[in-house]
């Protein structure tokens, strides 16, 4: 008897962070993953992720992307947009410039922030909903935080979070008659490496955070909850979904939900 095929889903941003945990739990569920990033090919993934080296700057090596999940077969089930390039460089020449007012920021960090955030989410949804709308069907996530309705020390990074926002209620009203999904997900404080080293530091208290892969198990079951379009447009807590549909962490454990005074 011969098995299903698996749903197939792309993460891009997966060298590292969320997008890595991401493409680990969507793994861990069962998806045939493919996973994107400048160097994912030295990240620490499952062997079953196939890795698609990739700099989302560079469109026509998005368009390769595309083209090898193409020649994979399957479809396209799941895209995930995680690729950021926003906390690179932080410390520069012995200043922290994060915090800067944005007349001193520094030019690199809006090319990180909106070309390789904003812009790659656009052109990968782009890309997706031409086959997600073919086969009607399909889930669009693009993870973005609550530095969308709340200032977080940096303007640009506002900027960014709030047209990641945006642009999804706009692509989901478009997507709406394919029965295809975007939504824009928040996660928590999750236990990235840098996240890791910091509190490491003392700049954080890990004890209510969530793992990168947890949002990927969020994720997951938002592709197989039957009730999946009436999210569409919506900006999805990730704690509050999981809570709603039965996701716990690796470590068994139910993250809180934290809301904008938490922030």
């Amino acid at each position: 008897m011969s098995q299903p095929t698996p749903p197939v889903a792309l993460v891009t941003g997966a060298s590292r962070g969320v997008g890595r945990g991401v493409a680990i739990g969507l793994s861990d569920a069962g998806f045939k993953v493919f996973a994107t990033g400048r160097k994912v090919g030295d990240a620490d993934l499952p062997d079953a992720v196939t890795r698609l080296p990739c700099d989302h700057l560079d469109d026509a090596q998005t368009a390769a992307v595309f083209a090898a999940v193409d020649a994979a077969g399957g479809g396209l089930s799941v895209l995930v947009n995680s690729a950021w390039g926003g906390y690179e460089r932080m410390v520069e020449e012995g200043r922290f410039t994060w915090g800067a007012p944005f007349w001193d920021q520094p030019a690199h960090r809006w090319a990180g922030m909106i070309d390789a955030g904003v812009r790659s989410a656009f052109v990968c949804s782009a890309a997706a909903a031409r086959r997600m709308t073919l086969q009607r069907s399909g889930l669009i996530v693009n993870i973005s935080a609550w530095a969308a309705r709340k200032r977080i020390g940096n303007v640009i990074y506002g900027v960014a979070k709030a047209a990641t926002d945006k642009m999804t209620a706009d692509m989901a009203l478009e997507l709406a008659r394919y029965d295809v999904a975007a939504v824009s997900l928040y996660p928590g404080l999750v236990r990235t490496e840098s996240v890791v080293a910091a509190a490491a530091a003392g700049a954080f208290d890990l004890s209510t955070s969530e793992s990168p892969e947890f949002i990927g198990r969020v994720i997951a079951a938002l592709h197989r909850d039957p009730g999946r379009q009436a999210r569409t447009g919506q900006v999805l807590v990730a704690a509050a979904v999981a809570r709603e549909l039965g996701v716990l962490d690796i470590d068994g454990a139910s993250p809180p939900v934290l809301n904008l005074s938490d922030v």
